[in-house]
Order: C-alpha cells, then sequence, then structure tokens
C-alpha cells in the first residue's frame, strides 16, 4: 500500500493503525516516511475498531481507508480527487481488480452503475442480504466529515456494510474504472474462516 501512495500525483497523509502490534515491526520505508503516522494500539481490537479509532487522526479534507496488502492504481487519488472538485460531491468511488500471485488482474464491477448517485441511491442496489455489496468501500475517497458521520471503519463484523452509511450522506459519483487492487494471497483475512 505504501509504495502506492508514493507513486500518486497528490500529496497525502496516511495514518497506520498498528492493531495490537508492535510499532518496531513497523517497515523502515513507513517508519521514515514524514507523511506517515501511527496509531499504536496496545491491544487488537480488529480491523473495523482500528480503523474507527485512526479515523480520529485524521487531518485531510478527503480519507480513504485501506488494507496494507493491497494497492490503489497510479492514478486512483488524483482522478477521484478531481471528480469530487469538480461536481462538489460528498465521495468519489470507482472499480477494483484483483491482483492475483502472478500479477494479473480481474476486474469487478459492483452492482452500483458508473455515474452520479444521490444520498441513499446505492443502497437500492444490494436487492437481497446474500447479493455481493453494491459498492466496494475501499474504492471511496469522501469528505471526512461524512466519513466521521457514518466511520468507515464499521462494525466489527460488518465494516464494510458500514462504510456504505457515507453514500447516504451525500451525492457522489462512481467512476467506470479501477481504483484500487485487492491483492489475492493465502494469507488475506477474507481466506480464513
Amino acid at each position: 500500500m505504501h509504495a502506492s501512495l508514493c507513486r500518486q500525483s497528490e500529496p497525502w497523509e496516511a495514518v497506520v493503525a498498528l492493531d495490537g502490534a508492535d510499532p518496531a515491526r513497523l517497515p523502515a520505508a513507513l517508519a521514515t516516511d514524514p507523511r506517515v503516522r501511527t496509531l499504536a494500539l496496545p491491544r487488537p481490537v480488529g480491523a473495523a475498531c482500528a480503523r474507527n479509532l485512526a479515523l480520529t487522526e485524521v487531518r485531510t479534507e478527503y480519507v480513504n481507508w485501506a488494507d496494507d496488502d493491497d494497492e490503489f492504481t497510479d492514478w486512483a487519488m488524483a482522478l477521484r480527487l478531481r471528480t469530487l472538485e469538480e461536481t462538489g460531491v460528498g465521495w468519489c468511488a470507482g472499480y477494483s481488480q484483483d491482483l492475483h500471485p502472478d500479477g494479473t488482474t480481474t476486474l469487478w464491477r459492483p452492482p452500483t452503475p458508473p455515474g452520479r448517485h444521490e444520498a441513499g441511491d446505492v443502497w437500492r442496489y444490494w436487492r437481497d442480504p446474500a447479493d455481493t455489496i453494491p459498492l466496494s468501500p475501499t474504492t471511496l475517497l469522501a469528505r471526512t466529515d461524512l466519513v466521521r458521520a457514518a466511520p468507515m471503519g464499521g462494525l466489527v463484523q460488518g465494516e464494510d456494510y458500514c462504510a456504505l452509511a457515507v453514500t447516504c450522506l451525500a451525492p457522489g459519483v462512481v467512476l467506470p474504472v479501477p481504483v484500487y487492487r485487492y491483492r489475492k494471497h493465502p494469507g488475506q483475512m477474507t481466506a480464513q474462516d
């Protein structure tokens, strides 16, 4: 993730929530980067709680949460930021890709179609709880004040669902381009029971 942030053309800051991990284990590239601040939690609290706590440390106008083993596409920040500034909406999202160990990718198009969506519209594309989530929350770049009103970290067992609550608070735009890559590997949390 850090390497992909370093490839962005827009300035950025990162808050890294160490979920009970020893701060000495932080890779040197992150530990020495002045744009990276760490929030060392004394014990593991889980991804959702760690994200909610890290959100209190965010100092930027816009926020996007991400996992350390994933990456943003090289133009993800600039494209979404420009869309937010030009349209005045509260959030901007895009497509995601699965990044396989051999370097190939598989595109994921969310059920929510590209274009502008009014507040609350995204949920119309999730007709049944058994259906796939209507939008990938890690593709959302949103105004920090909106995210704080509906924290992106979410609930312990439903972080993705709560993260999408921000789409109910303001209109937004879904771009028909990939902005986030989920790195597929045997140790990922979603591959575990």
